[in-house]
């Protein structure tokens, strides 16, 4: 679990994010939605402990990363996997190296430890044979089930995933979306997701944060999130004629 208390983060005169107070629950989907400028990056690097609020606390099943050492921030760093925006592969590495490299960067596992590890989570993952192309000779959506791999390789308690369906087709993003429950319920991980795809929000929201003006507008889950009279919330999702023909056939039933 990951409790976010009273988070405030300012870039020079402009105030981002205004006291948000969330949970993140563990095993569950948790998604930040919102519009550009909203606040929801700014959210999750602070999380990833990339940008440093002015006040406020986040904490890590108990543990305020504000008041760790250094050696306990390195530690908490090993138990975290990051699905980036556009996979961020080493194009110069093949898949099986770019998914063992937090093994070499974070574990002091032999060369046999670490190759068990990456057959395995590749598998996971749908991608067997694999092991020996490099990022430019598969497609996006093969380029992320490895980024997910690498993310996963080290047994992470926090997963955060940026994006994820950037740049993917409608099918393949849907694959992305189920797979990341799957793994995220599999192996009982804390997953938060920043998102704008609302196919992800309807499908995989256990948890949503809606954040407006770097305030916490609206949370719930994605039940919830259909029948909210929330005006901020209504006009953000339902923006499209789909999600609003969507919505309306669910509140007939």
């Amino acid at each position: 679990m990951i409790e976010v208390k009273n988070v405030e983060k300012s870039f020079g005169d402009s105030k981002i994010l205004k006291g948000v107070s969330t949970i993140f629950e563990t095993g569950k989907t948790n998604l930040i939605i919102g519009q550009s400028g909203s606040g929801k990056t700014v959210l999750l690097k602070s999380l990833l402990g990339i940008h440093t609020p002015e006040s406020g606390t986040i904490s890590f099943d108990g543990r305020i990363y504000s008041e760790l050492d250094a050696d306990e921030k390195r530690e908490l760093r090993t138990e975290i996997g990051m699905v980036f925006q556009g996979s961020a592969l080493f194009d110069s590495m093949t898949v099986a190296e770019n998914v063992a490299f937090p093994l070499k960067m974070f574990t002091n596992d032999d060369k046999s430890k670490i190759q068990e590890r990456v057959d395995f989570v590749l598998k996971r993952v749908n991608l067997i044979d694999a092991h020996k192309k490099l990022p430019s000779e598969i497609s996006g959506g093969m380029q992320k089930r490895v980024a997910i791999a690498r993310a996963i390789v080290n047994n992470p308690k926090y997963l955060f995933c940026d994006e994820p369906n950037s740049g993917l087709d409608p099918n393949t993003a849907i694959l992305i979306d189920n797979l990341i429950k799957e793994i995220t319920e599999e192996y009982n991980i804390t997953t938060v997701i920043n998102t704008h795809d609302m196919n992800s929000v309807m499908e995989i929201g256990d948890k949503i944060l809606f954040l407006k003006n770097g305030v916490k507008a609206w949370e719930g889950n994605k039940e919830e999130i259909f029948r909210t009279d929330n005006e901020a919330v209504v006009a953000f999702v339902y923006s499209s004629n789909l999600f609003k023909k969507v919505r309306e056939a669910y509140l007939k039933e």
